[in-house]
């Protein structure tokens, strides 16, 4: 069961960047930033500890999202997608006129009772 998916415009941007780029990593801290959006570096550019979950991959490259952050998201369904205009991070999308955001529902009981034992 999965806690984490993409829309197709979403997923056509990490492919381009891929291309560009090569090994990303997606990153959402709820620091400053936009630090609460979802940014996606260089995954040699991007330091991960113990403070950071796994919560799924999208497109092949793996989505963390800080402990601190996912105490709050833990029980909701999240779409990353993109929207028009700069964000002011240092995500790789945003040269492009874009930046990934998210969407989220609840999870449904079933959702919840397995994903959050």
């Amino acid at each position: 069961m999965e806690r984490i998916a993409i829309t197709d415009k979403a997923a056509t941007v990490v492919r381009k960047l891929k291309e560009q780029h090569g090994d990303l990593i997606f990153h959402q801290s709820g620091g400053c930033c936009d630090g609460s959006c979802p940014m996606i570096f260089e995954k040699e550019d991007m330091y991960l500890d113990e403070s950071d979950v796994l919560l799924g991959q999208l497109e092949g490259v793996n989505f963390y999202m800080n402990r601190d952050q996912f105490e709050y998201w833990k029980h909701t369904f999240l779409t990353i997608d993109i929207t028009e205009g700069r964000g002011s991070s240092f995500s790789l999308e945003i040269p492009m006129g874009i930046r990934f955001i998210v969407h989220s529902r609840m999870l449904t009981e079933e959702e919840n009772k397995v994903l959050n034992p």
